[in-house]
């Protein structure tokens, strides 16, 4: 069922959303060199690596690592990446990756393919064993701002409620948290 509700969800979203897609893709190609969607390797289900779109929001000259391990992190965003991210309008190509199977609308954000210790700390806890998400419970109770272990807690607690009624309340929270520009470091 969880499935079919992403596939649902996810058409009625990428229709939706079309016009801003456009315009957010022209915006980044206007405003800075390179390509429009950035593709990062992400640890998706049973810690299959995969290709996560994200619109661009850092220069193409920027390391492969999570933002908060860089130096200063400002100095590598385009000049609409700060909006962007802010807005989480940087996550809406990630609905390529729900209608290709790779991802989910909730679940655990999926990690980069180098974040070591949350992919072991997930699979020690067998949170690797469900489909990364467009937003999870961890990301509408702190988002960037959280530690890896109350991340996986959360991952955890997740993984033990899912339900129907559960992703729903966290699509809501995540719509609101969104809108409020609440837990955004960079």
């Amino acid at each position: 069922m969880k499935r079919s509700f992403d596939l649902l969800l996810s058409i009625i979203a990428a229709f939706l959303l079309a016009a801003p897609v456009i315009v957010v893709a022209l915006m980044v190609r206007i405003t800075s060199s390179g390509p429009a969607v950035y593709w990062s390797d992400r640890v998706g289900l049973h810690n299959k690596i995969f290709k996560m779109p994200k619109f661009r929001t850092m220069r193409v000259d920027t390391p492969a690592v999570a933002t908060h391990l860089l130096t200063n992190p400002e100095q590598f965003l385009t000049p609409i990446g700060s909006f962007l991210r802010q807005s989480s309008l940087d996550e809406l190509p990630q609905l390529w990756s729900i209608l290709k199977g790779d991802m989910s609308f909730v679940g655990p954000r999926p990690a980069l393919f180098n974040q070591e210790d949350l992919i072991s700390l997930r699979s020690r806890y067998g949170v690797d064993r469900i489909k990364p998400g467009l937003t999870g419970w961890a990301q509408v109770n702190g988002r960037d701002e959280l530690p890896i272990p109350e991340k996986v807690e959360l991952d955890v607690e997740y993984m033990q409620r899912q339900s129907f009624w559960f992703d729903w309340k966290i699509i809501i929270l995540t719509f609101l948290k969104v809108l409020k520009k609440d837990g955004i470091t960079h």
